[in-house]
């Protein structure tokens, strides 16, 4: 196992056709940057990036860590990795409306983060696209907008129980 510079994420919960499609995409326009996915059950099978459907926790750290550029859903979990340890995102929400979720809670988690430094939030995927394009092309980490290098104990510790709170409430 050696990484990528693009590690995509769906999480454990659902699909995420959209996005793996998209990425997939965008890896067949770019085949000089390698791309890892970890794909879950979306149905549809990448052509031009590798792929698990599921990642044991080890494996999905080191493909996280070494990535320079993580592409997922809006899950709180990844948010709270890459800020950890200061790893650029680039996220795209789920949509009720297509099937991608039971709600559209996503939206709001992406309007809490579409300003921080070092997350990028996306409406579609040529935007997706657009935005792994950019994130590749960029100079180090930005912490010059004042998020620090790593996320405050109390921000990670207020996002940790409102995930469990999710949780909790999700049949």
């Amino acid at each position: 196992m050696t990484g990528a510079d693009v590690f995509v994420t769906v999480g454990s919960q659902l699909p995420f056709e959209r996005l793996i499609l998209a990425v997939d995409q965008w890896a067949a326009e770019h085949p000089d940057h390698s791309v890892f996915a970890q794909i879950g059950d979306t149905v549809y099978q990448p052509q031009y990036m590798a792929f698990a459907r599921n990642l044991r926790p080890g494996d999905y750290s080191v493909y996280f860590d070494r990535a320079q550029v993580v592409v997922s859903h809006v899950g709180m979990g990844t948010i709270i990795s890459a800020l950890e340890v200061g790893k650029r995102l680039v996220l795209l929400p789920r949509l009720a409306s297509l099937g991608e979720h039971r709600s559209d809670h996503q939206l709001g988690s992406a309007r809490k983060f579409r300003d921080r430094a070092n997350i990028t939030v996306v409406d579609d995927v040529d935007a997706l696209k657009r935005a792994v394009s950019s994130a590749l092309q960029a100079d180090g980490l930005d912490f010059a907008s004042g998020a620090p290098p790593q996320a405050s104990v109390q921000l990670l510790e207020t996002m940790r129980q409102l995930v469990a709170q999710t949780k909790a409430g999700c049949p």
